[in-house]
């Protein structure tokens, strides 16, 4: 007999947007990398994450050389960052998409990080939440900024199970302008 859904461990899904990238000329927007400033807040984003004690199993990444950088820059701050998963199809990708990702994760895995870019990233954390805690519902409606974080908890036997209003949107975080500890 299976477990439903809304039953079984506790499972967190991190969403973290890409830090903010360059624009250089006639480089293709895949390869775009970071800005300056995105050099400085995807660190930032990393100390968030211990700090918040939201580090992951493992991450799932955009092969964009933003997201990329990201990832590189955000897991330093870590003292033995997971696994990483880099996938083409989490670039430009919509919320099938980022939600097929999702559901082909491990069972074993609890905590899951999964980089990329919006539109999909926003649009996925509101599909995903029923209910926010505060105001985190708004801000992201509002505008899910380069760097930002956010928490989806639920609880569920395997990642198969995430449905659609199944997480509580606990938290948003934008890295920017945080000094990395």
């Amino acid at each position: 007999m299976s477990t439903p859904a809304g039953q079984g461990p506790l499972r967190r899904l991190v969403v973290l947007r890409h830090a903010k990238s360059a624009w250089p000329e006639g480089v293709p927007d895949h390869e775009r990398p970071l800005a300056a400033r995105g050099r400085r807040d995807a660190p930032a984003a990393g100390s968030a994450l211990a700090e918040a004690d939201w580090l992951p199993d493992l991450a799932l990444c955009s092969t964009a050389v933003r997201a990329r950088q990201t990832w590189e820059l955000a897991s330093a701050q870590w003292g033995t960052p997971p696994p990483v998963r880099l996938q083409r199809r989490l670039y430009a990708a919509d919320v099938p998409d980022l939600l097929d990702a999702v559901h082909e994760v491990p069972a074993a895995v609890r905590t899951l990080l999964l980089i990329g870019h919006n539109p999909g990233l926003a649009e996925l954390v509101l599909e995903l939440a029923g209910d926010g805690l505060n105001d985190t519902l708004d801000r992201v409606r509002t505008k899910f900024p380069t760097a930002a974080i956010a928490l989806l908890a639920w609880h569920g036997p395997v990642w198969e199970a995430l449905a659609p209003g199944a997480a509580l949107l606990t938290d948003v975080v934008v890295a920017r302008g945080r000094k990395p500890k």
